[in-house]
């Protein structure tokens, strides 16, 4: 039972003793760490944050310091990421001060304004009176309002050259169509022309055949035509041949006559 006892005693202060064993390794870490960074060694300086962290131990931080040295060498995504898991697990106003305030600065290296203005407003939040937080916040926004109007002119300029387009399409179907009309009205007004132009040509050859037929006419011989005779004319002309007839007469009853007084014989 004794033995049991101290077992159990015994038991807490092992765990104590280890926990101070990796606190105290995590401050080696993190220190060895600083050391790096302050010497421009990203790569050693990230190594021991990483082992820091690793040790479940000041392990915000391990990766503050991670995040930093990722960002100081412009590897920004990492060091943002390094930084939210900070801001998840910070206790403190100043640690969440100091995180928001990095992630500020990181995300305006990317110029993502709009998140860089909401990261140090959390900044302030924790920590109204830090001066560069007020400044840098002040930054962002003035560039977060240019970045807006500009884009705003961007807008309406897509949206001018858009209308234009447009426009200019219309106007080319516009075109097009006034073409086809043109091009239409030319092919009707040439049909006109041709059919003018046969119409034209028939009436030349028609007009040629009635003056050929014309001068035909003109060249065949006068036909003689009946005489007109006046009434005494008329009267003379049978006057004259009643005489003449009355002549004929005459001898045919003379000769009657004289066939009369003879009387020939006859043979049989």
């Amino acid at each position: 039972m004794r033995k049991l006892f101290c077992i159990v005693f015994w038991l807490p202060l092992m765990v104590v003793a280890q926990g101070e064993v990796r606190t105290q390794q995590a401050e080696n870490y993190i220190f060895e760490g600083n050391e790096a960074f302050d010497a421009l060694d990203g790569v050693e300086a990230e190594k021991n944050y990483r082992r820091a962290a690793a040790t479940a131990t000041k392990t915000d931080i391990a990766r503050f310091n991670m995040g930093a040295t990722l960002q100081q060498d412009n590897y920004v995504e990492e060091a943002l990421r390094a930084y939210a898991d900070v801001a998840k697990t910070a206790k403190e106003r100043p640690n969440k001060h100091r995180t928001f305030h990095n992630i500020g600065n990181a995300l305006m290296k990317i110029k993502d304004y709009k998140g860089a203005v909401e990261a140090y407003k959390n900044a302030l939040r924790n920590n109204p009176d830090d001066n560069e937080t007020r400044y840098n916040y002040a930054v962002a926004k003035k560039m977060l309002e240019d970045e807006n109007q500009d884009q705003d002119q961007k807008d309406n300029q897509d949206n001018q050259d858009q209308q234009k387009d447009q426009n200019q399409d219309q106007e080319g179907e516009n075109d097009k169509d006034q073409e086809g009309e043109n091009q239409q009205d030319k092919k009707d007004e040439s049909g006109k022309e041709g059919e003018n132009e046969k119409d034209e040509k028939e009436s030349d050859k028609n007009d040629e055949q009635d003056q050929q037929g014309d001068n035909e006419k003109e060249q065949q011989p006068p036909q003689a035509r009946p005489a007109q005779l006046s009434p005494q004319q008329v009267q003379n002309l049978l006057e004259a041949m009643n005489n003449e007839e009355k002549k004929v007469q005459d001898k045919v009853n003379a000769k009657k006559a004289k066939a009369v007084g003879t009387k020939s014989k006859k043979d049989w």
